[in-house]
């Protein structure tokens, strides 16, 4: 059996061999962890489109709603409002389970209302007597810059 020696060459070498290995599992590590930066960044850029999209889209989009306003002694309005950020053209109202408190000619009068701009209400006489139901339900119907026909159901309580 021959004797195993080991001279200044193989030292470098074996610590060169080290080096390598070590600079390659850095390099790993490094690639791994800016793959995942990478990552984050496409699903941070991904949620901001979709959010600008979502801005987009609620510009062209009138939101309307429907309560009861109490003046006092049993005097009531019901307020149609518009809190989008679009107008709202053509608004109709409809009564799914019927109309027992609103004033059919205050409604033909103001209905169907040609623009609801946004902030802008519009408000109709409310006839409640002992009888009266306290929950109605009330379906909106409007055109706006996102599309025609959009609808909201409401439910005003008195």
């Amino acid at each position: 059996m021959m004797p195993v020696v080991i001279d200044f060459g193989d030292i470098v070498a074996f610590a060169a061999l080290v080096l390598s290995a070590y600079a390659t599992w850095v390099t790993l590590k490094f690639n791994d962890r800016q793959k995942s930066l990478i990552e984050s960044q496409e699903k941070l850029n991904n949620l901001l489109l979709e959010k600008e999209e979502q801005e987009n889209r609620s510009v062209k989009r009138a939101d309307l709603g429907t309560t009861f306003v109490n003046l006092g002694s049993s005097k009531y309005k019901l307020k149609v409002w518009n809190k989008g950020k679009a107008a709202a053209r053509n608004v109709r109202m409809e009564f799914p389970e019927g109309n027992d408190v609103l004033i059919d000619s205050d409604i033909n009068r103001k209905f169907p209302l040609e623009t609801l701009e946004p902030h802008q209400s519009v408000d109709l006489i409310a006839a409640v007597h002992m009888g009266t139901k306290s929950k109605h339900v009330i379906k909106l119907v409007w055109d706006d810059d996102s599309g025609k026909n959009n609808e909201k159901v409401t439910y005003p309580t008195i």
